[in-house]
């Protein structure tokens, strides 16, 4: 009888021999040394990009990246040409079920430990959403390390909703760096006086300029 492979998606080979955490099963980043990159680059430009002396990192919209996600091994070439890479950023939104965010938090675990086994210097990056992620989105992470966070697109100032997506950026950092203590915090995009201040003398945060910033804009607000 032909044996029948389904095929789920989530890839199981990339988390053979991981540990697991919390209720969801999230994988565990194994606890590694890391230098703070010198660069960060976007995942879309890994194939044209000249100067490899970076990490490649996944803040760009979910579309641009998802064949990873799904066929992970296809870019492990790709991949080990670089410095390292900042783990995938699945989105997280408000309103979101549970379900989803956790398998998004999975997936962003799941392919960092994989690369780790494969010899590819692994920085995790954080996403949360509201204070419902908080028993899932900061599993698998070891305390005490360098992590990677991203402000572009998640707090934009809205008079309507009373600046809701600022203060649940900023409650979720707040969080973070207690749940995690890590010791460098690299940020991409801009790094605004009312969330970050009170958060300095917490941990080193290393600015990096979004490609929006980049291309559109000038000087930092």
């Amino acid at each position: 009888m032909k044996k029948i492979i389904i095929d789920d998606g989530f890839q199981d080979y990339l988390v053979d021999g991981a540990k697991f955490e919390g209720h969801d099963n999230i994988p565990c980043l194994l606890k590694t040394k890391h230098v703070i990159p010198t660069s960060l680059i976007p995942f879309d430009k890994a194939k044209t990009a000249k100067n490899k002396r970076g990490y490649l990192h996944f803040y760009i919209h979910d579309c641009k990246y998802s064949d990873i996600l799904t066929n992970t091994k296809k870019y492990d070439e790709i991949i080990s040409h670089y410095d390292g890479i900042i783990t995938p950023d699945p989105t997280i939104t408000i309103g979101m079920s549970h379900c989803i965010q956790a398998a998004s938090t999975y997936m962003n675990r799941a392919i960092g430990y994989y690369e780790q086994c494969k010899g590819i210097s692994v920085i995790p990056n954080v996403r949360w959403g509201d204070a419902s992620t908080y028993d899932f989105c900061f599993l698998g992470i070891p305390k005490h390390s360098i992590v990677a966070i991203s402000t572009h697109g998640a707090i934009a100032k809205n008079k309507s909703s009373q600046n809701l997506l600022r203060r649940i950026f900023k409650n979720g950092l707040k969080k973070m760096l207690e749940v995690l203590e890590p010791t460098d915090v690299l940020v991409y995009g801009y790094m605004p006086r009312d969330i970050f201040n009170e958060f300095y003398g917490i941990t080193k945060f290393h600015r990096y300029p979004s490609e929006f910033e980049m291309t559109h804009m000038k000087g930092v607000k």
